[in-house]
């Protein structure tokens, strides 16, 4: 029997081939709204999270071509280290885009190609359009068709492979240097959960930057005559054998250049972890629905599942997280903060808000109780939520309709409020006119000859000559 080529070979000829046209208005306007989202959290992070300033020191020391922008904390670098940088703070704050079925991607993607697109020059917004939409696409398939253990991220361990896409699509690839790009990202593709969930580090803020300067690499790399292998996926040794149990080729394939999964992606309205929105937004549905006061209660329970737990344990540190990236992850904290505040805005994330005396005595009252049923696999199950008041009475609820989630997605409107809120508490807020001036030119993309110009506007620096 002859053996079916390697998928790594269909996605790169998917990359470099598929037409704008072919690309179907939902996807597109996806696309379109992660770059206006990404721009805003990465400005958010500038002001919000110290994890993203270690980084941009790096970057600023190492110098280099000025050709590619820093966003939030201004100046100019080489391609890498600006992904890196921009990478960096696009996931900081946990405010990122995602799929319904979990993990980021175009905190990944989109200063990668960025990063390609100021460095290649006149690069038009139906271009960017087109690499951003290819590469989430890509990103989705791969997400949805492997046997995830919970162990490698997802979010860095893909995503690259979308990235690279799409800087190669912008780079104007042929197939062979497409992959000869995956070759070269397969080096940098990594990351483990422990990062994630785990307590006490701030590298959970930072972890895009790797996977978007590795993008950005193995596209140099290819661009210099790097060369690439045939058998990179399903190989033997090839990524999927070696990171997953398993993965349903046909899945990947299915509709591939007709479908576009990154019509899927959702903008979320809290920054945290959105596997805690669901279980915030059944507490707060109780409280407004009932009449409560925080006051009454007397216990919190949280039905939770198997990732929701990694958000509960060990139970004093999520209590009462000690750095503003454990709170973002920390679910008893976070529904203590969502009932008190009705709901989460970057502002609630300072180091007063994780001190918050108010917040620390209402999470002390959570507890988490494992439930089988909410384990993930792939879309989240919503959680589900008990409050009991001191008189005894007892209210339960599941978290449905979630801002920002597939059954109450965010549209223009609330992306570009969110974009708003963001360049507010940016370390150098751009004025109120910019920040009109770039939505709209996120929503007309497409008709800009060059579409880097949205950054030159953003941080109000000339072109480079």
């Amino acid at each position: 029997m002859t053996k079916p080529r390697d998928l790594s070979l269909a996605l790169a000829e998917f990359a470099v081939t598929t037409p704008r046209a072919a690309i179907p208005d939902a996807a597109a306007e996806k696309a379109r709204m992660s770059l206006l989202d990404t721009l805003g959290v990465c400005l958010a992070a500038s002001g919000l999270e110290p994890a993203a300033r270690g980084m941009n020191a790096i970057v600023t020391e190492h110098g280099g071509k000025p050709d590619c922008t820093l966003l939030g904390f201004g100046g100019r670098a080489p391609a890498m280290m600006a992904a890196m940088n921009n990478g960096a703070l696009a996931h900081c704050l946990d405010y990122d885009d995602q799929t319904p079925w979990g993990q980021h991607c175009s905190s990944s993607i989109v200063p990668a190609v960025l990063a390609v697109a100021e460095r290649q020059g006149g690069v038009s917004g139906d271009a960017l359009i087109t690499a951003i939409a290819i590469g989430q696409d890509i990103f989705a398939r791969l997400r949805r068709n492997v046997a995830w253990k919970k162990d490698w991220n997802l979010s860095t361990v893909l995503a690259i492979y979308g990235a690279t896409a799409a800087c190669g699509r912008v780079m104007g690839f042929d197939q062979a240097k497409m992959l000869a790009a995956f070759a070269a990202a397969s080096q940098s593709s990594a990351g483990v959960m422990e990062l994630v969930s785990g307590t006490g580090s701030d590298l959970r803020a930072v972890y895009a930057g790797f996977s978007a300067k590795g993008a950005v690499l193995a596209a140099l790399l290819a661009e210099q005559g790097a060369s690439g292998l045939e058998t990179l996926f399903e190989g033997h040794n090839g990524v999927l054998p070696t990171y997953f149990a398993g993965h349903d080729r046909e899945g990947i394939l299915a509709g591939l250049g007709a479908e576009f999964m990154g019509a899927a992606t959702l903008y979320k309205r809290w920054p945290a972890v959105g596997t805690s929105h669901s279980h915030m937004k059944a507490a707060i549905d109780i409280m407004a629905q009932n009449a409560l006061v925080p006051a009454q209660i007397a216990r919190i329970r949280l039905f939770v599942g198997d990732f929701h737990m990694l958000g509960c344990e060990p139970l004093d540190k999520r209590r009462a997280p000690e750095t503003l990236v454990d709170a973002k992850f920390a679910m008893p904290f976070l529904v203590a903060a969502a009932i008190l505040r009705g709901g989460l805005s970057v502002a609630n994330f300072s180091p007063d808000g994780l001190r918050d005396p108010d917040v620390r005595a209402l999470a002390g009252k959570i507890e988490p109780v494992a439930d089988p049923d909410l384990d993930w696999t792939m879309e989240m199950p919503p959680g589900r939520v008990e409050i009991t008041l001191d008189d005894g009475r007892s209210f339960t609820a599941t978290g449905t309709r979630v801002p920002g989630n597939a059954d109450a997605p965010l549209g223009w409107d609330g992306v570009i409020a969110k974009f708003r809120e963001c360049c507010a508490v940016a370390h150098t807020p751009p004025d109120p006119a910019t920040v009109t001036r770039v939505a709209e030119m996120a929503q007309d993309l497409d008709g800009m000859s060059d579409a880097t110009e949205i950054l030159r506007v953003l941080t109000r620096a000339p072109a480079c000559a």
